[in-house]
């Protein structure tokens, strides 16, 4: 990846996501597929400029779905799950 911004796509807003930012100072990115442990932390240290602690990866597979009698399947995910040193905070809200 030539950008940190193609590594990183979006952040991940859910309940658990949430909680997981509030209880433990982790925040839920998708990210690009192919990319390492280490490519992550240095994205999200230049462009949120926090400290990283701890970076877990998880790809989840695409699960199977039906609106009346169409069936499909969700798009696949890989995601990071990055910790941020104590004392700081990544503002997804603009607040």
């Amino acid at each position: 990846m030539n950008n940190y911004r193609d590594i990183i796509i979006r952040p991940i807003i859910t309940e658990k996501s949430m909680k997981l930012m509030e209880e433990d100072n982790k925040v839920t990115f998708e990210v690009a597929k192919g990319v390492n442990r280490t490519q992550v932390r240095q994205a999200v240290e230049k462009i949120f400029g926090v400290n990283v602690e701890k970076v877990n990866m998880v790809n989840t597979k695409p699960k199977a779905k039906r609106v009346g009698k169409y069936t499909g399947t969700t798009s696949p995910v890989h995601k990071a799950i990055v910790k941020i040193a104590a004392g700081q905070d990544i503002n997804l809200f603009g607040e």
